[in-house]
């Protein structure tokens, strides 16, 4: 049983190991969909949403096969779950948005894959959070993912106007900048206890 406040864990997650800019997971979308604000935005709601019900769905099947005696199965039945959820949010953006359907592409089937949400459960695992523990460790990292992806994505609009040289242009630039923005959030390090 972890004993850590809520508080810390929401910022914690949030800002100090925030998922994208600290540890490193979710790249690919953060990557693709941050180019224009709006698209971001809602690709970092669809991701949170995962990451709750991930949570929610890690917590349980933790309890239940701790309690069977099969923890090896863990791994296995995460992926399931998320790759359920995921589809759940595509089929409700699909019939709901079609536009932003069409804006995230490819990105949005590849939430099953996005390492952040598997380490999410993990990690939620790992450190022994209780329910509600884990609820707001999976908001903090979906606020952390979708924080990031609104930065970034700011920074590239902003980009667009500016005289990028010809050999910084698209990617190049793209991962300058993100290294900057990780290097911006790996100062909050030793906050985080």
């Amino acid at each position: 049983m972890n004993t850590e406040s809520l508080p810390s864990i929401f910022i914690n997650t949030l800002i100090v190991n925030n998922f994208v800019l600290s540890m490193f997971l979710g790249i690919c979308p953060f990557l693709g969909v941050s180019s224009k604000k709006e698209t971001a935005t809602r690709m970092g709601v669809a991701v949170t949403f995962v990451l709750l019900v991930s949570s929610v769905c890690a917590y349980g099947i933790n309890i239940v096969l701790n309690y069977i005696g099969a923890p090896y199965l863990t791994l296995i039945c995460y992926i399931a779950v998320i790759a359920a959820a995921v589809q759940l949010v595509e089929m409700v953006i699909k019939k709901y948005s079609p536009a932003l359907f069409r804006a995230l592409g490819i990105f949005l089937p590849l939430i099953t894959t996005n390492c952040a949400i598997l380490g999410l459960a993990l990690f939620q695992t790992q450190k022994g959070y209780n329910f509600v523990q884990c609820l707001v460790y999976a908001l903090g990292a979906g606020g952390g993912f979708t924080l990031a992806l609104i930065i970034m994505a700011g920074m590239r609009e902003k980009l667009e106007l500016a005289d990028v040289p010809d050999i910084a242009q698209g990617a190049a630039i793209t991962l300058i900048l993100a290294g900057i923005l990780s290097l911006a959030f790996m100062g909050f390090a030793g906050l985080g206890g």
